[in-house]
C-alpha cells in the first residue's frame, strides 16, 4: 500500500508542474515518429528514464521534474530512440564524432556489456553537450522516418 501512495504522489507532483517547452517539443517529436512517452515510474527501479525498444515506449520518472533535469533525461532517451531507428528495429550506435566528458564516463562504464556501454556513452555524451537539444532533434530527424 505504501508503494501505491508513493507512486500516486509522484504522479501528482509531475502533473502539477508544467513541463519545460523543450521537453514538450521533444516529446511531440518522438510521438510523431511513433514513440510513446509516458511520465511515470519506469519498470526498472531507480531509473530516471527508460526506453523499451520492443514497444517503442519511453518512461520518464516524475521525480526528474522536481530535480530540474526532465529535458536532459528525455534527450538521453531520444538518443536511444535514434539508435533504435538507425538499427532498423535493433539498437545500433550512431558513430558520433563527439567525446564523452570525464564526468560522464562513470555513468556508462558501469555496464558490463560493451555494446550497451557504447549505446549509453552516446546517450550520455549527447545529453551533456551545450547544444544537446539540437543534437537530439537532429538525430531523430536523420534516423527516424515518419
Amino acid at each position: 500500500m505504501l508503494e501505491i501512495a508513493i507512486l500516486s504522489s509522484s504522479l501528482l507532483i509531475a502533473q502539477n508542474q508544467i513541463p519545460p517547452p523543450k521537453f514538450l517539443e521533444l516529446k511531440n517529436q518522438l510521438q510523431k515518429y511513433g514513440f510513446e512517452v509516458v511520465i511515470e515510474l519506469p519498470p526498472k527501479r531507480g531509473a530516471y528514464g527508460l526506453f523499451k525498444p520492443t514497444n517503442k515506449k519511453i518512461w520518464i520518472n516524475p521525480v526528474v521534474f522536481d530535480l530540474q533535469f526532465a529535458t536532459p533525461t528525455l534527450i538521453h532517451e531520444s538518443v536511444h530512440a535514434a539508435q533504435f531507428c538507425a538499427g532498423k528495429g535493433k539498437m545500433q550506435t550512431l558513430g558520433l564524432k563527439i567525446q564523452p566528458t570525464i564526468a560522464t564516463r562513470r555513468l556508462f562504464l558501469r555496464y558490463n556489456n560493451i555494446h550497451r556501454q557504447d549505446l549509453e556513452m552516446e546517450a550520455y555524451t549527447v545529453q551533456t553537450q551545450p547544444n544537446s537539444f539540437k543534437l537530439a532533434t537532429t538525430l531523430l530527424q536523420k534516423y527516424c522516418k515518419k
